[in-house]
């Protein structure tokens, strides 16, 4: 959990353009609040740190959402390791903080396989793969009816092998899950397939 005042922007990629490794998002930190959501996790011991700072997976979309770079703005780390009723669990804890007006944001893709792209792909409403949109289609499916349970276990998706090829990009949307209510509907605010392959699905709880 960062909680530093100032938090520094970190470029945590490669081979994309210089224009992105230039990027800063100076938003101020939120330590204060920062500090009461590690201790509303119950599922594990979470500490505060000032050694990290803020990623591309929260500036690369807070830029656009908040240009201005002037909202407190405070950072969870995923454990990798952990299933996906852990990530769920941890956003149910920090749910009471949407109370207090935070807003709670998971970012990443809910297709997200670099190595499986279409580059040259027109922007879509269709996947250019089939695995890709089996798993965007269950997941929409399960999401409609709120069922949490089919998307903490994600793998038995169909496609989800090529789909999640690894959890980074998808464990974020089980924190917004678990902080809404039960039966809270998703609002869908954007889908399609970027790169053939890649769903850029975005969702908006309340």
């Amino acid at each position: 959990m960062t909680v530093d005042e100032r938090p520094k922007t970190i470029h945590d990629f490669g081979g994309f353009p210089r224009e992105l490794h230039e990027m800063q998002y100076p938003a101020p930190g939120a330590p204060a609040i920062a500090r009461e959501a590690a201790l509303r996790v119950k599922q594990s011991l979470t500490q505060g740190s000032d050694q990290w700072g803020l990623d591309h997976g929260t500036w690369s979309v807070l830029h656009h959402l908040f240009p201005k770079a002037d909202i407190p703005v405070f950072q969870l780390s995923i454990d990798y390791d952990r299933p996906g009723a852990f990530h769920h669990a941890v956003g149910r804890d920090l749910s009471a903080l949407r109370e207090k007006g935070v807003l709670i944001m998971g970012s990443g893709n809910v297709v997200h396989n670099l190595r499986a792209t279409d580059r040259n792909a027109p922007v879509g409403p269709t996947a250019s793969r089939p695995w890709a949109q089996a798993f965007d289609d269950a997941f929409k499916s399960a999401l409609a009816g709120r069922d949490d349970k089919a998307l903490m276990n994600y793998t038995k998706l169909p496609g989800a092998e090529m789909a999640v090829a690894t959890p980074d990009h998808y464990y974020p949307v089980l924190y917004a899950l678990g902080a809404a209510a039960p039966n809270e509907a998703a609002k869908t605010m954007f889908e399609a397939f970027h790169a053939g392959t890649l769903s850029m699905r975005c969702l908006q709880f309340g």
